[in-house]
């Protein structure tokens, strides 16, 4: 029987479309380090975004491609991670029906997001069994793979939290009398947190309006920030302004060097710079990470056959990966009989 995968790493995204820097700061830039250090499993949550958005059907396949084409842009290397789609890995599927034979339903019920989702999107008929099982579904997603790391941000600690406790009630369970490992509990390995803000100061993204995408041209890139808030007592030129309340601050904090960071901060409580002199390095510095990824994805969407064959391959080794737990799983559940 297969056991714990020190080395093997495990995450997804919900197929969202293009993606945006905060994407890309916030887990993708922190993937394409992991895969050097990694065994990775990088898998679009396709059956995730149904849980809330079960009535767009019509704009997931779309999304599903510009996300993985974005992610090979970036540096996610398929000869390096195996990159897979959820729906064509059914695996997932039963394994979740096994485990849902043995959740505790107030397990789910107290997952912190199970009632923040809820008041995020009141809009939406959130009251079904799909949504309040997602918590458990994405165990399933890192169990089938016996991941022993999760990266995630500091609030889908809970999640993690919830698969470790799936994990080690269905070891007690079936381990038999010599507590057998069966399914790995995993440990979160904690991505670091954003600090890209949208171009008004919120988080950034495509619904707010307030997004720069990883293929914005450059000129696009450059109206975007010169025209983005800054500080608003800064009315003229000549007012004083503190950078701790201006959003293009947190630019500077990740694209600046302290040099610049210095300059910034002396120029701008002095009056002594410009918003828009203060924006140049910024501008500069993102124009520069971007262009690479953007030139990546032009050559990829004119291949659109190598992406998916790149996917399929991706969808065949992470089946018999998962079909090896499975079968763990099954036999341990006595469901191997003839």
């Amino acid at each position: 029987m297969s056991t714990t995968q020190p080395h093997r790493v495990l995450s997804g995204m919900r197929p969202t479309g293009k993606l945006h820097l905060g994407h890309y700061h916030g887990a993708l830039k922190n993937w394409v380090k992991l895969q050097q250090d990694y065994t990775c499993f990088y898998f679009v949550a396709d059956w995730h975004a149904l849980t809330t958005h079960y009535e767009d059907r019509d704009i997931i396949g779309q999304n599903v491609w510009d996300m993985v084409i974005d992610w090979l842009a970036a540096g996610i290397d398929p000869e390096r991670s195996c990159i897979f789609i959820q729906s064509r890995v059914p695996e997932h599927a039963e394994l979740h029906l096994l485990l849902s034979m043995i959740t505790p339903l107030g397990w789910l019920e107290r997952v912190p997001s199970f009632k923040d989702q809820q008041d995020k999107l009141k809009d939406r008929d959130l009251n079904t069994y799909g949504f309040l099982g997602y918590p458990l579904l994405q165990s399933a997603d890192i169990l089938i793979y016996r991941a022993s790391r999760v990266p995630v941000g500091e609030d889908q600690v809970a999640h993690i939290e919830l698969t470790r406790e799936v994990a080690r009630r269905f070891n007690h369970l079936y381990g038999g009398p010599t507590k057998q490992t069966i399914l790995t509990e995993p440990q979160a390995l904690l991505t670091p947190e954003s600090k890209i803000p949208g171009l008004d100061g919120q988080k950034m993204s495509k619904s707010y309006g307030n997004a720069i995408t990883l293929r914005d041209e450059p000129a696009e890139v450059e109206k975007k920030l010169r025209t983005m808030p800054t500080d608003p007592a800064r009315v003229r030129r000549t007012d004083p302004g503190e950078p701790e309340k201006c959003p293009v601050w947190q630019f500077h904090k990740v694209y600046s060097d302290e040099a610049t960071r210095d300059w910034v901060q002396q120029g701008c409580r002095s009056a002594g710079i410009g918003c828009i002199e203060c924006k140049r390095p910024v501008i500069a510095a993102v124009k520069a990470e971007l262009e690479p990824m953007r030139d990546r994805a032009r050559e990829l969407e004119a291949r659109p056959h190598e992406v998916r064959d790149r996917v399929a391959a991706g969808c065949q080794h992470a089946r018999t990966v998962a079909a090896a737990t499975l079968a763990d799983v099954r036999a341990a559940m006595g469901l191997s009989y003839q």
